[in-house]
């Protein structure tokens, strides 16, 4: 399969996007996104973790206001591509523990998807993905049962290791891929904002291209 239509996401009515984080949907699928509700799809995204652990230690910005600003960066990202707050769901777990023995994930990501009308499409992290959160919500995926609809998954760390997915892409138009990097860079607590953490990731340049690169790749989840 080497493009949308072939099989799966051409007839999609409601798809669902599942990140880790605040920003993986972007990172993942925000052209499929865009093209889906441009074509008057449903679509709905379930961001799992708060993202309150991005930058420890910042005295300027604790953990209730990075929470905060993450979620409002989420859906202003996301309203000019048609998704408006209605659509977004927070599970609000903690950010950096997804993995962890006693975490909710399995508990609440079995509720938020069997609580709520099903998707024609599931679209969630690949379970080798080198973050543990996202691996972890990959897992707990996999422990929901279908309820007829396919699933795909999208790889996101180390960035761009989606290149080595063989499943669908979809290729993105010239003037799309400086819209979805400024997309991303949107994500403002993830792309330089917060400079007094004593640890913090920051989008760099290169995570900039291969995070907004000229496809989006995905694999079917069997």
């Amino acid at each position: 399969m080497t493009n949308l239509g072939k099989r799966g996401f051409g007839h999609v009515r409601r798809l669902l996007v599942i990140a880790p984080h605040p920003d993986d949907e972007a990172v993942a699928a925000w052209a499929l996104m865009r093209r889906l509700r441009a074509r008057g799809a449903t679509v709905e995204v379930l961001v799992v973790s708060d993202g309150g652990a991005s930058h420890p230690g910042s005295r300027r910005w604790p953990r209730p206001r990075m929470v905060a600003e993450r979620r409002r960066e989420t859906r202003r990202v996301l309203r000019p591509i048609g998704i408006t707050p209605p659509a977004i769901r927070f599970l609000g777990l903690p950010d950096g523990g997804l993995g962890a023995p006693a975490s909710r994930l399995p508990h609440a990501l079995r509720r938020a998807l069997l609580s709520r009308r099903a998707p024609d499409l599931i679209i969630a992290p690949i379970a080798e993905d080198a973050h543990e959160d996202h691996a972890a919500v990959a897992r707990a995926l996999r422990a929901v049962p279908r309820r007829g609809e396919a699933r795909a998954v999208y790889h996101v760390w180390p960035a761009g290791a989606g290149r080595r997915l063989r499943g669908p892409h979809l290729p993105l138009a010239v003037s799309q891929v400086p819209m979805k990097r400024a997309a991303i860079r949107r994500y403002r607590t993830q792309a330089g904002l917060i400079t007094d953490a004593t640890a913090g990731f920051t989008i760099t340049h290169r995570h900039l291209a291969a995070f907004a690169a000229p496809r989006e790749r995905f694999g079917w989840d069997a």
